[in-house]
C-alpha cells in the first residue's frame, strides 16, 4: 500500500471531515448545505494541514535521514549510487532497514578489525619470542667467551658454533619473513614456465635422503606408469612449496614411517598430494597451520627446528599460481596436502595439440 504524504494527507482529512460532519449533523439547526460546507472546507483544510506536517515535518526530514545514511554506505562500502529515492514507499521501514544493513556491515567490520588486532598482537608476540631465542643464545655464548672462556681453545670453538647455528637461524628467520612480507604485497613476480614436476620431486628426495634415513622414513612417487609430470609454475617457487611439505611430512611423520607424493592427471591440470602415515593433525588445528608461527606442538617443533613460516609460505605461493592447498588429516591414520596445478607440455606442438581436443571434445 502507498504510504506518500498525500494519500497520508487524503485519508486523515476525510476522516477528520468525516468526524467533523457526524458531530455537527448532531447540532439542532445546522442545515445539509452547512453540512456540506462544514465537510469541504474541513477535508481541504485538514488535507493541507497534514500534508505539510507530513511532508515538510518528517517526510523531507527522513528522506534527509537516508540520504546520509546512504552516502555513508556509498563511501565506507564502495557502493554504487541509487538514481533516486522511493517516495511511495514507506520511509520509516526505509531508513530503518538503511540503519539495519549499515548498523550489520559495520559489525562485521569491526568484528574483523578485532580479529585482525587479535592477529596482529600474536604475530607481535611471536615474532618477539622466534627472534629473541636465537639472539639471546648467541650474546650467551659470545658473551660467555669474552668473559675468559676464550682462552680454552675446545670450549671456544665449540662456543663459536653454537652461536653460529643460532644466527644461521636467524637469518633464515629473517629471509623467510621477507618473502612472505613480499609475497602478501605482490612484490615477487612468479615466472611461469613448463617444468617436470617428477623430476623436481625425485631430486628434492635426494636432498632429504639423509633425514628421512635418520627416521627411517620411505619416499615414494607414484603412480609409476607417470615418467614424467609437465606442470606451468615457477620452478623456483614450486620447489620452496615440495620441499617444504615433503621435509614436514618426513620430520613430522612416525619413524619407520613412508611419505608419498601422488600426481593425479586431469584434463587441464595435475593434481599434487603429500601423503604421511604420521599421527596426523588434530581437527581443531587444521583451519589454523597455515598462519604464521602457528606451531601444533610447540615443544616438538622447537627440537625438530624450523621457523614456524613454511605452511604460510606455501599457501601465498600456491596462491599466486592462482590454486589453493588443502589439508586432510585423522589421528593415526595421517596427513594429507593437496593443491592442482595447470598442465603443461614439454613441446609446444604437443601443448596445442592438446588444447584443440580440450576445445573439441
Amino acid at each position: 500500500m502507498s504510504l506518500s504524504p498525500r494519500f497520508i494527507a487524503v485519508i486523515l482529512a476525510f476522516l477528520i471531515s468525516l468526524i467533523t460532519t457526524t458531530f455537527l449533523a448532531f447540532v439542532d439547526g445546522v442545515s445539509k448545505g452547512m453540512l456540506f460546507v462544514s465537510a469541504i472546507s474541513s477535508f481541504i483544510s485538514s488535507f493541507f494541514l497534514v500534508l505539510y506536517a507530513v511532508d515538510i515535518l518528517v517526510f523531507r526530514e527522513v528522506n534527509k535521514m537516508y540520504r546520509t545514511i546512504h552516502k555513508l554506505k556509498m563511501k565506507d562500502f564502495n557502493m554504487a549510487p541509487r538514481k533516486r529515492l522511493i517516495r511511495e514507499s514507506n520511509p520509516l521501514k526505509t531508513i530503518n532497514d538503511e540503519i539495519f544493513v549499515y548498523v550489520t556491515k559495520k559489525q562485521k567490520e569491526i568484528d574483523e578489525l578485532k580479529k585482525l588486532e587479535l592477529f596482529r598482537r600474536e604475530f607481535l608476540a611471536d615474532v618477539s619470542h622466534e627472534f629473541k631465542t636465537p639472539i639471546f643464545a648467541a650474546q650467551g655464548f659470545i658473551h660467555t667467551l669474552l668473559d675468559g672462556a676464550m682462552e680454552d681453545e675446545n670450549v671456544r670453538e665449540r662456543f663459536l658454533r653454537k652461536a653460529a647455528n643460532n644466527l644461521d637461524s636467524l637469518d633464515v628467520l629473517v629471509k623467510d619473513l621477507l618473502v612472505l612480507s613480499q609475497m602478501e604485497t605482490g612484490d615477487i613476480k612468479m615466472n611461469i614456465l613448463p617444468m617436470d614436476i617428477r623430476q623436481l620431486t625425485i631430486s628434492i628426495f635426494s636432498r632429504l635422503e639423509h633425514i628421512a634415513k635418520n627416521r627411517n622414513v620411505t619416499l615414494k612417487v607414484k603412480p609409476d606408469d607417470m615418467p614424467e609430470v609437465w606442470i606451468k609454475a615457477d620452478s623456483d617457487r614450486i620447489e620452496q612449496v615440495m620441499l617444504n611439505l615433503i621435509e614436514n611430512a618426513i620430520k613430522y611423520g612416525n619413524e619407520g614411517g613412508k611419505v608419498v607424493v601422488h600426481f593425479s592427471e586431469g584434463k587441464k591440470y595435475i593434481e599434487v598430494e603429500v601423503r604421511d602415515n604420521g599421527p596426523g593433525i588434530p581437527h581443531e588445528h587444521l583451519n589454523r597451520i597455515f598462519e604464521r608461527f602457528y606451531r601444533i606442538d610447540k615443544s616438538r617443533s622447537k627440537e625438530i627446528g624450523g621457523t614456524g613460516l613454511g605452511l604460510a609460505i606455501v599457501k601465498h605461493i600456491l596462491n599466486a599460481h592462482d590454486t589453493k592447498i588443502a589439508v586432510m588429516s585423522k589421528p593415526d591414520k595421517g596427513t594429507t596436502f593437496s593443491f592442482k596445478l595447470e598442465k603443461a607440455y614439454p613441446h609446444p606442438v604437443q601443448e596445442a595439440k592438446a588444447e584443440e581436443v580440450h576445445s573439441n571434445p
